[in-house]
């Protein structure tokens, strides 16, 4: 095997000779049950919302609870499967994940359930990593490309249908019910792994000579602190008020530290001596910011059909469902491209694609069809996959197999941390461009506009018709005015999509940062 600039990759023995596709469907069924919790919660986050009279900004709390719990885990996952055995650690979180899934189901406060998305958030978190790092060792670094196809089929099956379950779900019986279709994959998923998985012997349980107790805490005192900035930072005027300038100092303080005791400590419970490695460093900074936009517009594009085009739970599950199926068509054309092109510029073309739908986005407005909504979102589908697909395997490439569970972990850090600062990121862009646009449009509201004064007379005897002369001026105002809180709105969406799209293009240079690697198939 060969590699571009002297990069030789370590083509290590395996240690077993079983059939490495039994190992991936167990973890496919597992990796689909997670993704498909995420996907089905998107839709119903006007209803949950609704269920405990809170604002759109508190409703964002039930996504970034868990995914900031995912980023307590994540980067922990190889310490915890040395402590406990690979096969161990991904068994118990299975079974906590399965069993907070029940109580997110069962929640009767927002309080409850976005502690039980904590406690499933811990438990997704350490799936994910091991996952893929069992796809990425069962398979032969030059089978890694299609194996990751495959593997990527877990992640977009599940988006297919969830947004569509989830929205008939919500609509025929309740919420409660999509983190309740958990708990049966769950249990089929721990059997699964029971009968299929095997470590290997550097994955078995191991000595643990010292625990890094300072390392974790630091881990968890920045995320958790990070986290209550994220969901209530909007409300309370971000750097505004003091309480957040501290939380954010503290946040700061403590992630340096946690840098430093990483880095310094013998046994550190999350080895950051990975980010040596020039591909992985740049994989996992693009997947931070990917990840970022990627959970963004899976947020937003839920309200905006539900709030501004008066789409159900069940319609916008419906607009939204066909990403899955561009992400398939992605996932077919990077398998097959993924021996044969230099992996770069697949990436490079999928940034360049995913820019362009969120342009799309970018375009909308009140009086479309939904088939202006499910072009783009076939569009980006399709992109995503060609840029995730190849981006995970050129990342990992260079790395050996007894550093695949702490950089997996690493690597999904960085999208949990990038998906919980972008939904609030563009929760807070939502409302404050909204702010902006309803000031600029509300000086068109005058009496010495004639166009408005027409409109508002209109208005105005259409009112008069039906309820009289005396209500029909204040109606008619009401009227007005909640048509340009709708526009300015509106406008505040496709300001955020349009900037997204400048990101992902401002992106393109970097991917050829990375080492060109290129393949000699072996025995």
């Amino acid at each position: 095997m060969t590699a571009n600039n002297n990069n030789v990759i370590n083509n290590e023995a395996k240690t077993t000779r079983r059939n490495p596709w039994l190992s991936a469907g167990a973890v496919m069924i597992t990796i689909f049950m997670v993704v498909l919790d995420s996907s089905i919660a998107n839709v119903a986050l006007p209803n949950i919302a609704g269920s405990f009279s809170a604002t759109r900004d508190e409703s964002t709390w039930v996504l970034t609870s868990y995914l900031v719990a995912n980023g307590v885990i994540i980067p922990s996952t190889a310490w915890f499967s040395t402590l406990m055995g690979r096969k161990n650690f991904l068994l118990l979180a299975t079974l906590m994940f399965t069993l907070a899934s029940a109580l997110c189901g069962m929640a009767n406060s927002m309080s409850m359930l976005v502690m039980a998305r904590v406690i499933q958030g811990i438990g997704g978190g350490a799936i994910m990593p091991i996952s893929q790092a069992v796809m990425m060792e069962e398979f032969k670094p030059e089978e890694r490309g299609m194996a990751m196809s495959v593997f990527g089929f877990g992640v977009i099956f599940a988006p297919i249908i969830g947004p569509t379950l989830g929205g008939w779900i919500t609509d025929t019986y309740s919420w409660h019910w999509i983190f309740l279709i958990n708990v049966p994959i769950g249990f089929l998923s721990l059997w699964l792994i029971q009968k299929f998985i095997i470590d290997p012997p550097y994955a078995k349980k191991g000595k643990v000579n010292s625990v890094d107790y300072w390392g974790f805490i630091f881990l968890i005192i920045w995320l958790f602190v990070l986290q209550i900035i994220l969901d209530n930072g909007q409300k309370s005027d971000w750097f505004g008020a003091s309480w957040v300038r501290w939380s954010a100092t503290l946040t700061a303080i403590t992630f340096v530290a946690f840098i430093i005791r990483e880095l310094t400590v013998k046994e550190p419970i999350v080895d950051l001596r990975v980010f040596k490695d020039k591909n992985f460093a740049i994989g996992t900074v693009l997947h931070f910011i990917i990840g970022a936009v990627l959970y963004s517009t899976l947020a937003i594009l839920p309200l905006f059909l539900q709030q501004l085009m008066g789409y159900t739970a069940t319609l916008s599950g419906l607009a939204i469902s066909p990403r899955g199926f561009g992400s398939f068509a992605g996932l077919v054309v990077a398998g097959v491209l993924s021996n044969k092109v230099d992996q770069r510029w697949v990436i490079a073309i999928g940034l360049a694609i995913l820019a362009f739908s969120n342009i799309m986005f970018g375009t909308l407005n009140l009086q479309i069809a939904m088939n202006n909504i499910i072009l783009p979102n076939i569009i980006c589908g399709f992109a995503f996959s060609l840029v995730m697909i190849p981006l995970m395997t050129i990342a990992f490439v260079t790395l050996k197999n007894s550093q695949m569970t702490n950089a997996t972990g690493v690597f999904n850090l960085a999208k949990s941390v990038g998906g919980a600062i972008g939904t609030s990121a563009v929760a807070t862009m939502v409302s404050r461009m909204s702010q902006v646009h309803q000031t600029h449009l509300i000086k068109h509201l005058s009496y010495s506009n004639f166009g408005f004064m027409e409109k508002l007379s209109a208005i105005q005897g259409g009112i008069a018709t039906m309820s009289g002369h005396t209500l029909a001026n204040i109606k008619a105002n009401v009227i007005v005015y909640k048509q340009l809180i709708q526009q300015s709105t509106l406008m505040a969406y496709m300001d955020c999509f349009k900037i997204y799209a400048a990101l992902l293009v401002a992106l393109i240079p970097l991917i050829f940062l990375f080492q060109k690697v290129s393949y000699k198939k072996t025995n």
